[in-house]
C-alpha cells in the first residue's frame, strides 16, 4: 500500500510523517513503534494500522519522502559540466548520508517495498537518481553505450556508498594517527574513475 487508504486523512498521514522525521533526527529507527507513534501523533494504533496496514508499510513512506529528499538534493546541484556535477555529486551523497544518518540507516536497513505503488514510487526515484549518473558519464566519456554506462553508474554508486558507510561507522581506518576522511577518499576515487574514461577516449 502507498498512501493512506481511501478515507483516511492527509493530515494524519502529515503528522505521522513528521513525528517520524523527528524521531530520526535524533535516534535510530529500531526503538521505534506504532504505539509509540500512535501516541505521539494522539491516536490509537488501530487508527495507524488501517491508515497503512503495517509498520513496514509506514515505514516505507519514510523511506520514499528519503528517497525524494535525496533526489531534490541532487537535482539542485549545477549540471553544466559533467566533470564537476559527478564529484560533487559524490560529496553530496555522502553529506547527505551524514547529515541525517538515522533516516539513511533506515533507508538501507529495511528491505523496500516488493510490490503495489509505493514500489513503484520507490523504484520510479532511484531510477530517475541513476539516469541522470548515466547520462553524466556518456556526457563526459561519450563512446560509452548504455550498457557500458548503466554498468559503470552502479559501479560508482557502489564504491560511493561504500565508502559513506564506512564513513559513518567510522571504519576507514588512519594514516599517522589521523582518521583517513570519506571527501579526502571520494575525491581520490572520482579522480581515478575519471581519467580512466579520459584514457578511454584518448585510445578509441
Amino acid at each position: 500500500m502507498a498512501r493512506p487508504r481511501q478515507h483516511a486523512p492527509d493530515a494524519l498521514h502529515a503528522q505521522v510523517m513528521n513525528a517520524c522525521d523527528e524521531w530520526l533526527a535524533k535516534q535510530p529507527v529500531h526503538g521505534l513503534s506504532l504505539r509509540a507513534l500512535a501516541r505521539e501523533v494522539g491516536c490509537a494504533p488501530s487508527t495507524l494500522l488501517k491508515l497503512y496496514g503495517s509498520f513496514n508499510n509506514l515505514l516505507q513512506h519514510v523511506n520514499v519522502d528519503t528517497l525524494a529528499r535525496l533526489q531534490h538534493t541532487i537535482t539542485s546541484l549545477a549540471a553544466d559540466d559533467p566533470e564537476p556535477w559527478l564529484r560533487s555529486l559524490a560529496h553530496a551523497y555522502w553529506h547527505f548520508a551524514e547529515q541525517d544518518c538515522y533516516r539513511w540507516q533506515l533507508l538501507f536497513d529495511y528491505p523496500l517495498a516488493q510490490e503495489g505503488e509505493l514500489d513503484q514510487r520507490q523504484s520510479d526515484l532511484i531510477e530517475a537518481l541513476f539516469t541522470q549518473v548515466e547520462t553524466s558519464l556518456k556526457q563526459y566519456q561519450p563512446a560509452l553505450d548504455d550498457l557500458e554506462a548503466r554498468r559503470l553508474g552502479r559501479t560508482l554508486w557502489g564504491s560511493v556508498h561504500g565508502l559513506v558507510q564506512l564513513g559513518l561507522n567510522e571504519r576507514l581506518g588512519y594514516w599517522q594517527g589521523h582518521q583517513l576522511k570519506v571527501d579526502e577518499l571520494l575525491e581520490q576515487l572520482m579522480s581515478t574513475v575519471l581519467a580512466g574514461l579520459r584514457h578511454r577516449g584518448a585510445v578509441t
